[in-house]
């Protein structure tokens, strides 16, 4: 089948122009940081890659970012999704610029792929050819480095890892378990931006070869 974009939704926006102080200091904010800007989504890792991408964009940097378990299906109200991630900068400005550069990748950038015609079955496989300061410091590798985000359900989502890290010369800085929040699994890899987009390609095409026929041994 043609591939089906999932594009996630920003579900809920606000900006705080200044952060009050018992919340800056619980939020463990660095001294600067006095306008936080908010932003829930509908699905986790495209809001993870879209908080980064704030942070390459505008001067600002993750104070936050948590996934809500058992995902969007099991939200806990309908501005809540899977995702709530937090950026500050020093004025309202910086931050809702920020927020809009986040926007703007769910919108148009990065997005999962359908394994079937509901679109219950899904990966994500997504190049970041220049990690932002959220990224490089979540994969401990320098910033401005290309990065290969790699999710998929537990099963795929294994064998999916191993065939990406055999296909090209890329290297596992994070490895995602399952069961994560959203019970989904996967990793992070990086190496050159060619390495990483064969990675991620080798990655798509394992996920997809389990979908097409899931009880076939090897």
């Amino acid at each position: 089948m043609r591939q089906q974009p999932i594009r996630a939704v920003p579900l809920a926006v606000r900006v705080i122009p200044n952060v009050d102080a018992g919340l800056a200091r619980q939020l463990e904010l660095k001294p600067g940081i006095r306008s936080l800007g908010l932003l829930t989504s509908s699905i986790d890792d495209v809001g993870y890659t879209a908080i980064d991408e704030a942070t390459k964009r505008s001067a600002v940097e993750v104070v936050y970012a948590r996934s809500f378990y058992a995902g969007s299906g099991h939200a806990s109200g309908p501005l809540s999704g899977e995702f709530i991630g937090i950026i500050g900068g020093a004025t309202p400005a910086e931050v809702r610029s920020g927020l809009e550069a986040a926007v703007e990748l769910m919108a148009h950038g990065a997005c999962f792929y359908a394994l079937n015609e509901e679109a219950t079955h899904a990966y994500y496989a997504h190049v970041v050819s220049r990690t932002g300061s959220y990224l490089s410091r979540i994969a401990d590798i320098p910033e401005g480095e290309p990065l290969a985000y790699l999710i998929a359900p537990p099963l795929e989502a294994i064998c999916g890892v191993d065939a990406a890290l055999k296909a090209a010369d890329v290297r596992l800085c994070q490895f995602y378990g399952p069961p994560t929040e959203t019970n989904f699994a996967g990793g992070l890899l990086t190496g050159s931006q060619s390495a990483c987009a064969a990675a991620a390609e080798a990655f798509a095409a394992a996920v997809g070869a389990v979908a097409k026929d899931p009880k076939r041994f090897g």
